[in-house]
């Protein structure tokens, strides 16, 4: 069915729910089998995995317990991670909600497909989504939540739902529920209602965590959630000072920078920070739970040991740190994302690893496509990522790539940019100010010290400008 709307069917009625930890024992059981194909079945069915996927909105790499943060409560995610692999050094090709999915459903970066803006639909025919091509071969595909990349096409998925925006919202009937729950609901009904004898792929966009940006709250929580965070201190970032605000380049270290306008949002404060992070949080924190809850059904049907799960964060978010808030520049914490997966081919011994090889949001796509058997469109510019955790002897794997970002509204507000990205060094340019910036990240994590001016880079500024043109004209 679609269902362009998401209300809940007649006779469906609210539910009390209680944002707790989820019984993740008997969760890990089930993802710690590999399937088992029975003899004679059908290669349609349950020969091939289904997918699951769970795509998240502004979460940082490091909004998990698993990765080290000692804030968040994130169980759920921490136990996936725990039986999968987590790809601590996946990136975005582009750091804005609507160029990131259309990234997701395309495998390309933004030169090709050309969704640089929210309306109208990236250019990218349909048929060469990854939804678009496991439907074409049985799949039973369903989209719930976020879309943000023109009219949404419900004609074009078996189960459809598109909502975002806001927290809090009212059914037709007249139920009033929060934005999480709304995507655990529909999620649960596409499970309920898909046929039994077809392989599904699913895709769960949560809009948490999203900030609400009309709402003085930003993050308005489920009631239940209210108490979480209560009597914790959130580390400050040591970067988030007026300090490192007035280092970046100077079209940034202004009030018009729209980074710096949502900091006075949220962040201008020490009080304001500590209450925002935990707003943030609360939300995190209840997207875990709703994934408890959709991976408890799937368990329940007897799927989750045959479905292959990607759990992904569509850009990274300040937390305050440069002195800015939300997304969009080519800094790690905009860039870098959560990115775990669990795969029922994964071998005992590959599960539990962390794996620390550049893995983008342009190689879902073709990760999901290669596991149902389904060749990749020559289009699709991602790759497969199993075999760095399927094979004994891990393939070669990229070393650096390009970053773009579009300007948005103007240069004042959100100016363009690029990058030439690398595990230990990163050369950003900003084409409308003729500006340059070169991290070593290896000495530098944080980006603190830019050496664009230092003429010991020289040569290097030389070799990163060549290679961003190259990089430039293949991701076109």
């Amino acid at each position: 069915m679609s269902d362009a709307t998401g209300a809940p069917e007649a006779g469906s009625r609210s539910r009390s729910r209680t944002i707790a930890l989820v019984p993740v024992m008997a969760l890990a059981m089930g993802l710690a089998m590999a399937p088992s194909a029975t003899a004679g079945e059908d290669e349609g069915a349950r020969g091939r995995p289904n997918v699951l996927v769970l795509f998240a909105d502004d979460w940082r790499w490091d909004t998990l317990g698993y990765a080290g943060n000692r804030v968040v409560r994130t169980p759920v995610l921490d136990e996936l991670a725990a039986r999968g692999v987590w790809f601590r050094q996946a990136r975005v090709t582009t750091s804005i909600c609507w160029v990131s999915r259309a990234s997701l459903f395309t495998g390309q970066w933004m030169s090709r497909h050309g969704g640089e803006r929210a309306r109208p639909m990236f250019r990218t025919p349909w048929s060469e989504t990854y939804p678009a091509l496991l439907r074409a071969s049985g799949y039973w595909t369903g989209h719930v939540g976020k879309w943000h990349n023109g009219s949404f096409p419900s004609a074009e998925f078996d189960f459809g739902t598109s909502y975002h925006g806001r927290h809090f919202m009212t059914l037709p009937d007249g139920t009033r529920i929060h934005v999480t729950d709304r995507n655990e609901r529909d999620a649960l009904r596409f499970l309920d209602q898909r046929p039994k004898d077809r392989p599904f792929c699913l895709t769960v966009a949560f809009f948490a965590a999203h900030a609400e940006d009309r709402n003085p709250e930003q993050y308005l929580c489920q009631p239940e959630s209210e108490s979480l965070y209560q009597g914790v201190t959130i580390p400050v970032p040591a970067t988030a000072t007026a300090s490192h605000f007035h280092r970046l380049p100077p079209f940034l270290a202004t009030e018009r920078n729209e980074g710096r306008v949502r900091w006075r949002w949220r962040f201008d404060s020490p009080e304001k920070y500590q209450d925002f992070v935990k707003r943030y949080y609360r939300l995190v924190t209840e997207v875990d739970t709703a994934i408890g809850r959709i991976l408890e059904a799937l368990e329940a049907q007897g799927e989750l040991e045959n479905t292959l799960i990607v759990f992904m964060g569509d850009n990274g978010y300040f937390l305050g740190e440069h002195g800015l808030a939300d997304k969009w520049y080519p800094y790690e914490e905009s860039i870098r994302v959560p990115l775990i997966v669990v795969d029922p081919r994964m071998p005992e011994a590959k599960r539990g690893t962390v794996n620390d090889a550049m893995v983008l949001n342009v190689d879902i796509a073709p990760t999901l496509l290669a596991a149902a058997g389904v060749p990749a469109p020559s289009g699709m510019q991602g790759k497969d990522a199993a075999p760095l955790y399927l094979d004994s002897r891990p393939p070669s794997w990229r070393e650096e790539f390009y970053y773009e970002h579009p300007t948005v509204t103007s240069p004042d507000r959100i100016p363009a940019s690029e990058a030439v990205v690398r595990q230990g060094e990163k050369y950003i340019y900003w084409p409308e100010f003729g500006t340059e910036e070169l991290y070593d990240l290896e000495a530098d994590p944080f980006e603190e010290h830019d050496r664009a001016a230092d003429p010991a880079e020289s040569s290097r500024l030389a070799e990163l400008r060549r290679r961003l043109e190259e990089l430039r004209a293949q991701a076109r």
